[in-house]
């Protein structure tokens, strides 16, 4: 215990000597360090950060849930769960090869980063962008490192136009695929109904030839059966985004059931006697069915539009990346105050290791 005590008391007496005896060289040794790292910084080619951030799209309420709830058969079902999160979900895009490609082939990266390969090129762009979403005010930020400052800027603002046109392009909310599903069954709705218009027109009766109540009973069945396949392209759309377990697919499913239900009451022969007449109420039965289904589909389809371009307008920039100013890089202060504090430890412990061990004491 008393060594111990013996060779710290003798470690720092020796530190304080070296400072005594060297004080002068040390600072001078520091000093000179600094200066040759300030003189080295002037050679690095400064680095220019932009900077962009916008508001990352929010969860709305659908209008399709207020299309269906007009319809009497479909008035109990909820609205459909956007995407869990949004911003995350943004950010994956931006940092997606798809959209990587695009900023590379925009500014000719590949030639500024002397990649031969596209994917070196996306490798050093990722470390020269930064996408970090703030869960607290749900804003995303985008900065750009580069050397031309015009250049980081125009990357920068570039992201938020290349996000715009690929969400545009691919179906990732919810009311996107709805809007591609409903786009989908109005075209083969359509052509279901143009063909059963021709097969009414060559029935050869008029609508003088089925009594008012037969009509009425075929308008009836041709609309519930619009319905029930509405309800059951709505389950379809449903399952595309939730399970069979949640709320709203077991509301529809019940709602598909009961329709099924009134059609099975409302079924028609399909010949009453007279084969004309037969012939003329099937035909009239599938037009009026195509017609409301048609119906159905082109409301959906503009609910889901409607809820598209709201979407759209969503991705808000709150901060344009403007040109900056001041280099980001190097900090030459930093740099510069770090380099004379390792200039004067280094020569500190120089002096010490030179420094020729005491002589014990009665040697």
């Amino acid at each position: 215990m008393h060594q111990a005590s013996t060779a710290q008391t003798i470690d720092l007496r020796v530190a304080i000597d070296t400072i005594r005896t060297h004080w002068a060289r040390i600072l001078a040794t520091g000093f000179a360090v600094a200066v040759v790292t300030y003189g080295a910084t002037w050679l690095v080619t400064p680095t220019f950060t932009a900077k962009t951030v916008i508001i990352s799209p929010q969860q709305q309420q659908s209008a399709a849930t207020a299309a269906l709830a007009s319809l009497s058969s479909l008035s109990g079902l909820a609205g459909i769960a956007g995407v869990k999160s949004p911003a995350d979900q943004y950010v994956a895009v931006m940092q997606s090869e798809t959209l990587s490609n695009r900023i590379i082939d925009r500014f000719k990266l590949r030639e500024l980063y002397k990649a031969e390969w596209l994917i070196d090129a996306r490798r050093k762009l990722a470390q020269e962008v930064r996408i970090v979403v703030n869960k607290k005010d749900n804003l995303i930020s985008i900065e750009v490192d580069d050397h031309s400052p015009q250049r980081a800027a125009g990357m920068a603002n570039a992201y938020v136009e290349e996000l715009r046109k690929l969400t545009n392009e691919m179906a990732l909310t919810e009311s996107q695929q709805r809007r591609v599903f409903f786009e989908e069954q109005l075209k083969k709705t359509r052509h279901a109904l143009t063909t059963s218009q021709l097969a009414l027109q060559d029935s050869g009766l008029t609508t003088a030839a089925v009594k008012s109540d037969a009509k009425a009973a075929i308008e009836t069945y041709a609309r519930i059966k619009a319905q029930q396949e509405a309800a059951q392209a709505r389950l379809n759309a449903l399952r595309l985004t939730l399970s069979d377990s949640t709320v709203e697919v077991q509301q529809l499913r019940t709602q598909v059931a009961a329709l099924s239900n009134q059609l099975a009451r409302l079924e028609m022969p399909a010949d009453d006697g007279n084969g004309r007449s037969a012939a003329y109420i099937n035909a009239y039965r599938d037009y009026r069915y195509q017609e409301t289904l048609f119906d159905i589909y082109a409301r959906q389809f503009e609910a889901a539009r409607l809820d598209e371009a709201r979407d759209g307008t969503l991705i808000q920039v709150l901060d344009v990346a403007s040109i900056p100013e001041v280099k980001s890089k190097p900090k030459r202060a930093v740099i510069t105050l770090g380099a004379a504090a390792a200039g004067v430890l280094l020569s500190f412990l120089y002096f010490c290791l030179r420094r020729p061990a005491r002589q014990p004491a009665g040697a």
